[in-house]
């Protein structure tokens, strides 16, 4: 199960697992779409291709609530 983050790692904007909008690598690595596309959809990190994240809801996102671990280092 993917962990999903709650923000951008380069920016901090906050990333709701129930709202499109996230790009994530093959590592979980999370970005906004703003700064996925600056990148040109490549993970500064490990330099994997960033995709869409999918989004968790419903019952789902209850059962298995998204990472409150926040990964932005100001």
């Amino acid at each position: 199960m993917l962990e999903l983050r709650p923000d951008c790692e380069r920016c901090g904007t906050e990333l709701p697992a129930d709202e499109p909008g996230a790009f994530i690598c093959s590592f979980e690595c999370t970005f906004c779409a703003p700064c996925a596309e600056a990148l040109d959809d490549r993970c500064p990190n490990c330099g994997g291709e960033l995709m869409d994240r999918p989004t968790r809801t419903g019952d789902a996102l209850k059962r298995h609530p998204a990472s409150t671990e926040r990964c932005f280092k100001a």
